[in-house]
């Protein structure tokens, strides 16, 4: 069954279906972390039913989005969401599997990459026997170091590239992103609460940056009383009216 639903009061419609992966937490908290400006060019792969690139949008109306996925449901679904939203001339997805270059946009190109990849090796025990739920969330179909080879392909020289993924993988994350030549450059560790371990690490490579890494303060999801935190009401468009 489609949902379709709206990312604030006079903002853009978003939807998803229960025969795939629904949206997450993870994918507003990552549209959290480019740094946005207009005419930016901006690719998201492993785009699903394209929210991530809505939440972008969301955020900078004047860029140009391209989403890649491998499933041709979830790939009919953001197109739909595209001409739902009048987006059609600034926001375009292809179905195209990431691992061949040959079914991704020019190479070379864009300034931003975006992704909220596979968390899970096949090796950690961890795979769904739902299909959408394996393909989201286990390495099935792809890996992390694929994930962040095909980025740098996209990616202008001094372009980035944004995710999100799990903290007991950042030492994989970190490795994945300099083999591919993305100098890892900003991270982020998201938290339940205060005082509680990371749950989620929002991480931005550069194609051919150099070393240097800041850690920037964590970002808090709930105050102690278990209330959402102002940035994460701000991050859901909780406290304003944005007309596109």
């Amino acid at each position: 069954m489609e949902h379709w639903e709206s990312l604030c009061p006079g903002g853009y419609r978003f939807v998803w279906d229960e025969a795939l992966f629904p949206p997450g937490t993870d994918t507003f908290l990552l549209s959290s972390l480019p740094r946005l400006r207009p005419g930016l060019r901006v690719c998201e792969l492993c785009c699903g039913t394209g929210l991530l690139s809505l939440l972008l949008l969301q955020r900078q109306p004047a860029l140009t989005v391209a989403g890649v996925d491998l499933c041709s449901d979830a790939v009919s679904l953001a197109r739909r969401a595209a001409a739902e939203n009048g987006l059609t001339d600034r926001l375009t997805f292809l179905q195209g599997d990431l691992r061949r270059p040959e079914q991704l946009p020019q190479s070379g190109t864009w300034d931003l990459t975006v992704c909220n990849p596979p968390y899970y090796p096949l090796s950690s025990g961890r795979v769904s026997p739902d299909p959408a739920r394996r393909e989201a969330r286990s390495e099935v179909s792809c890996t992390l170091e694929e994930v962040c080879a095909a980025a740098a392909r996209l990616l202008r020289w001094g372009g980035a590239f944004c995710l999100v993924h799990k903290p007991e993988r950042l030492t994989d994350l970190v490795c994945a992103l300099r083999q591919a030549g993305l100098e890892p450059k900003r991270l982020r560790f998201a938290v339940p609460r205060p005082g509680a371990a990371p749950s989620l690490v929002l991480a931005e490579g550069r194609r051919g940056g150099r070393p240097g890494l800041e850690i920037l303060p964590p970002l808090t999801l709930r105050t102690p009383c278990g209330d959402p935190t102002p940035e994460l009401d701000a991050i859901y468009f909780r406290t304003q009216e944005v007309t596109p």
